[in-house]
Formats: C-alpha cells, structure tokens, sequence
C-alpha cells in the first residue's frame, strides 16, 4: 500500500522550506527598491497555504515510507517545487506566460539552464537571485536536503536516497544516509563560498560572484548576463569558473575522502575519475589545436576557449565564453559527443556519467576477449572490485533507454515543429540537463522561439533526466500502482 499521508506530510515540508527561500528572495526587493518583492511575498504565502494543506492531509502519518513511497514522493516534489517556484515570474509579470514560467523554473531546479530570457539584465535582482537559487538547490536534489532532517519524520532517508542520487553507484562516507548528506551538503556550500570569494576578487560584483557561485557548483549555468560568462571578457573569472565546474563534477564522495581525509590516491585511482579527466584533457587538446590553427598561433586563448567549453557541456553547466556554433563543423560533432557523456556519477552532473561509458567500454573489450578465449572467465572490474551481472544488466537497460528516449524525443519534437538538427539538439540537451544545444538553440540563442507544446515537452525530458529515467518513467508502468 502506498502511505499517502507521509508523502503529504513530506511535500508540506518541503513547501515550507519552498516558503522561505522565497520569502528571503523579497529581500531584494526591499533593499535594490525594486518591484517584484510583492511577488515573492505572494508566492511565499501561497507555498505556506499549500504547505499547510499538505501537511493537514499528512497528520498522524505513520512514521514509515518504502520505495515505492520513495519515488512518488521524489517525482512528485520536482514539479509541486516547479509549479510554486514560477510564481514570481508569472506575478511579478516578468514572465506572463504559464509555459514560460514552468520552463525557466524546471530548468532551474534541474539544473538544465536552459532559458526562455532574452534580456536576462532587465530582471530584478530578486528574479536574478530566484533563478541561481533554484539550480543550487536542484543541483544536490530537493529530496536530498530533505533527508539530512528526515529524522524529524522519525523515518529512515535509504528509500528516498535510493530515488533521488544518481548514477549506479551510490557511495557513502557515513553508515549513517543522513550524515552522509550533512557531509556532502557541507562540501556543496564549502565550494559555493571560496567561488563566490575568488570570483569577487576578479572585478566581478558580490551579486553576481554570489549568483555564479550558486549556479557553478550545481553545474546549472544560469547568469546574471545574457552573454554569460563571456560578458566579462576575463581570463581570470573564466579559469575560476573552470576550476569549479571542473570540482563540481567529481563524485563528492571523492571529494569529501580527498578534502577531509586527504586520501589523493583513492581520487587518482578511480577508474570514472581517470575517465573523466582524461574525455576533458583529450577533446580540449584537440579542440584548441583546431582553433589555435584557424586563428593563426594564438595557443592561449584557443586552449582557454576549448577548455572552457569543453569542461562547460561535460559536466553540463552550460555557461558559455564562446559560441562553439561559430566553431568549424567537425569540431561541432565533438561538442554533441559530450553532450552524452556528462560528469561522474554522484556529482551534480547530468546526462550518461562516465561511470556507465567506462563500463560499456570494458564490456565491449571483455566481449572481443572472450570471443578469441571462449572458456576464459573474465570479469568486469571498475576500481578494482568486480562489478557483478545485476549491476551490467542495470547499464545495459538504461543505455537501452536513454539512447531509445532520445530518439523517440527527437521524432515528438519533429512533429512538434522544430527542425531536424534543432529538434535533436534539443532533446539531447534537455534530458542530458545540458542547457545549450545547437543550430538556433545553441549557447547564444534562448528558447523562446520554441513551439508551447515543445516547451512542455522538453520540460519533462528535463526531468526524466534529472531524475535517470527509471525514477519518473517507473511511475508509468501499471506494475508499480499494483497493491502487492
């Protein structure tokens, strides 16, 4: 049986946290003297009603919740967190339309950076703050912050944890899941705050450092500027960003046994690690010899260009220095290539994760082994352990269905009006959580243009994809509503 009222009572909590991190965005309002603090006060308010009404239909739940309570509650909080947090644009009138208001708020929380916007500078500073905010909280998951307090529920954070962290492994630092999330939230703000530090020392203002800051670490991308990073036309504030996007890719369990534990070996010895660091060495040297022999030597700025970019799409940020559609074709077809591979798992990253490509690749090699020595018994080994069939069955499948969502989105989005690199572009970015694409969607192009219906469809991509596919799409299946 489904327990109802702990996923009530569960949602009304999370509407209150909703609450005040809007309520605290009016703050903005009050002090640049500009006019969307109504906004949020309203919408604050109506978080708080919809937080009551919850948590009245959640009274006296039973202090317990299974999987399947698990991953109703981790869908279903994405889009009530959606659906409340567009207020402030619809309100504030910034954003009138419904389609674009859910848009820009989903891409938020899910880290997408995608935007309707074409002149992010005309917001206000509360709108601007809202929209950093709502990828810092995304990035690590809404559900996941939850579960640092679930024990005000009484109840346990495995099942939830299970839904919410991505990637197929799900390492912790504590026996303990909500240590664990205290840990790794703490190495989450300890990266958010030395950004905001080193950007605010490179001539950028404590406003937009703050609101970088919060968009880096959750690998989001949303700017306070229309050109992004580009806007500065600095080398040291591209470097910083770098560097971060780069950190906040790493699994944060690494990052925790490396920064607390000072274990250099365990991070140098992780097989994803290696892969990661060797895709993002590897494209950026290609890349930045193209560009350096197209420019004539310049081998600073080509490799300043290419790094930035590079390491922007793999981990899916999707901040921009440069228009890489301007870029020669085949260097295009790379930049597509990354956009699958996303980051490590246990990162805020999104799309594949070079956990499941460096097991496809180990799978491929031990089949052409195994083909010339047939009675050889070869395992699959990933950091040294052995990874066991359940596990390669798992890969298999969500490679199966990754790659079969991605085309059967492409065709919906063809149908939808968009062209046929657009309409794949599209698709490719948004259930990666990527951001920019290509053609007419690329980095220096919003989506506004974009037809309603696909703008709705492409919102759900984003978070089947945020979420890994298995957690939203499992709710579709007849099988999981059965009683037993």
């Amino acid at each position: 049986m489904i327990n109802q009222k702990i996923i009530f009572r569960i949602l009304g909590f999370l509407l209150y946290i909703e609450a005040l991190m809007l309520l605290f965005c009016s703050a903005f309002g009050f002090y640049y003297h500009e006019d969307d603090n109504v906004a949020f006060t309203v919408a604050g308010g109506i978080s708080i009603l919809v937080g009551g009404l919850f948590s009245y239909l959640g009274r006296k739940a039973e202090k317990r919740f299974s999987r399947r309570d698990g991953y109703i509650i981790v869908s279903t909080s994405w889009i009530v967190f959606s659906l409340v947090g567009m207020l402030p644009y619809i309100i504030s009138g910034y954003i009138p339309s419904v389609t674009d208001a859910f848009f820009e708020t989903m891409s938020g929380f899910t880290t997408t950076g995608a935007s309707i916007l074409n002149n992010i500078e005309s917001l206000p500073h509360g709108l601007l703050f809202w929209r950093s905010m709502t990828q810092w909280i995304g990035g690590l998951g809404i559900i996941f912050f939850t579960i640092a307090v679930l024990p005000i529920f009484g109840a346990n954070g495995v099942q939830l944890f299970a839904a919410e962290a991505t990637g197929p492994k799900h390492d912790k630092v504590h026996p303990r899941i909500e240590v664990t999330a205290k840990w790794i939230w703490s190495i989450y703000l300890g990266l958010t705050v030395v950004q905001t530090f080193l950007l605010s020392q490179g001539g950028m203002g404590w406003f937009d450092s703050v609101c970088h800051s919060l968009t880096t670490t959750a690998t989001g991308g949303y700017s306070t500027r229309q050109a992004s990073i580009a806007a500065y036309n600095s080398p040291y504030i591209e470097y910083v960003t770098i560097l971060f996007m780069f950190l906040s890719g790493i699994n944060f369990t690494l990052l925790f046994f490396l920064l607390f534990k000072g274990r250099v070996h365990k991070l140098l010895k992780d097989t994803e690690f290696r892969w990661y660091a060797g895709i993002v060495l590897s494209f950026t040297l290609v890349i930045a010899a193209v560009l350096a022999v197209q420019r004539g030597g310049d081998l600073e700025g080509s490799f300043r260009e290419a790094l930035f970019q590079v390491v922007s799409v793999q981990t899916t940020t999707g901040f921009m220095s440069a228009d890489y559609t301007l870029w020669p074709p085949v260097l295009w077809f790379l930049i597509s290539l990354l956009m699958y591979a996303g980051a490590c798992a246990g990162s805020t990253s999104g799309a594949f994760k070079c956990i499941r490509i460096a097991m496809l690749f180990k799978l491929v090699r031990n089949e052409f082994l195994r083909i010339v020595h047939p009675n050889a018994i070869i395992p699959l080994r990933i950091s040294g352990q052995v990874i066991h069939s359940k596990a390669k069955i798992t890969l298999l499948a969500f490679f199966a269905l990754y790659v079969g969502v991605v085309i059967g989105g492409w065709g919906v989005m063809v149908a939808l009006g968009l062209d046929m690199t657009d309409a794949y572009g599209v698709v490719v970015s948004s259930i990666g959580n990527i951001g920019p694409a290509l053609g007419t969607y690329g980095p220096a192009y919003s989506w506004a243009h974009m037809p309603d219906a696909a703008k709705w469809f492409s919102s759900f991509l984003m978070l089947i994809g945020r979420l890994e596919l298995f957690s939203v799409l499992l709710l579709f299946t007849p099988g999981f509503w059965k009683k037993q």
